[in-house]
């Protein structure tokens, strides 16, 4: 199972992030985190002093992500935030999919550069509100050749 904390080490090395950054983009989502708070985080389980990171906490990074890529969203009517409902792969997938402006063949790419084919509409289906006829799970196999994709495709 992929934990929150991998992806959150995934991501950081992914986008070359520094821990300076890192701290910066939780303040953007209003989030206070010290650096030794942060390095708690990105260690591995086996790691002595290392701390789960909560859903509320990858989210928050998330949301912090998205602004710092594209910049603060203005009142936007009727668009309430529950903070309160747990994380899923597909949340996660979404808010990479925002802050880093992929369309959908970028998605597709990204995907194949990690050897995963993924259909245009099994793809839209892993965006679509849960309880709707076509959506589909994220899979932590589908979220993790995402990431390591994303690597590849902003590494190489």
């Amino acid at each position: 199972m992929i934990t929150n904390n991998d992806i959150l080490r995934r991501l950081r090395y992914a986008l070359n992030i520094k821990d300076a950054m890192m701290i910066e983009i939780f303040k953007l989502a209003e989030h206070e985190i010290s650096r030794s708070s942060l390095l708690d985080l990105l260690k591995k389980e086996e790691e002595e002093g290392y701390v789960e990171c909560s859903d509320n906490v990858m989210g928050l990074f998330l949301d912090g992500l998205i602004i710092y890529k594209r910049g603060k969203r203005e009142g936007a009517p009727g668009h309430a935030e529950k903070k309160d409902e747990p994380l899923t792969n597909n949340g996660i997938l979404k808010k990479l999919r925002i802050a880093l402006k992929f369309r959908e063949d970028e998605m597709l790419s990204t995907l194949k550069l990690a050897g995963m084919s993924l259909s245009k509409s099994e793809l839209s289906a892993l965006f679509r509100k849960e309880g709707q006829r076509h959506y589909k799970e994220c899979g932590d196999q589908i979220l993790r050749n995402f990431l390591k994709g994303l690597t590849t495709r902003l590494r190489d």
